[in-house]
């Protein structure tokens, strides 16, 4: 443990949180240009990567615990107290950076969630609108078996044209 395997960790957690923003953009893509059959694909996959990032979260929980001890800050300390309590500018430097690349990779998948959000609401407003125009008349049977359908609705035409 230390902080040299801190780093090291939260660099992999950058990583994964650009593919997670590169797999919300998959997402986004395929929504806007209407190609839901690969829709489950990519939510299966995003789900995937969130997961790696739970387990990761817990391995960072134990190395932020392993240098908090080390540089004298409770072992649940966050980030900044981790920084604050650096013993060197070199590290101050090197957290404060990837603090700073977090926040801006979870300021982009919250702006990318929320925007296929949106995407999927319009997509459910859109097919329950179409379901509720759909007429069907349900056919009856009569004594015999036969299909009883209703004579045709009265149609207007236009015989000008």
């Amino acid at each position: 443990m230390g902080a040299h395997e801190l780093s090291a960790l939260l660099w992999r957690e950058r990583e994964m949180l650009e593919l997670l923003m590169f797999k919300l953009e998959e997402e986004q893509l395929l929504l806007s240009a209407g190609r839901t059959r690969w829709l489950p694909f990519a939510t299966r996959e995003v789900e995937q990567v969130l997961a790696r990032l739970r387990q990761s979260a817990l391995e960072r929980s134990l190395e932020v615990a392993g240098v908090a001890a080390e540089w004298g800050t409770s072992e649940d300390a966050t980030l900044k107290e981790i920084i604050t309590h650096a013993p060197s500018a070199a590290w101050k430097e090197t957290f404060t950076s990837h603090l700073q690349a977090l926040n801006e990779l979870a300021s982009g998948i919250a702006a990318l969630r929320d925007s296929n959000l949106q995407f999927l609401r319009a997509a459910s407003r859109s097919t329950q609108e179409t379901l509720a125009h759909i007429v069907t008349d349900s056919g009856t049977y009569d004594a015999t078996g036969a299909a009883d359908i209703a004579s045709p609705r009265a149609r207007l035409l236009d015989n000008e044209a």
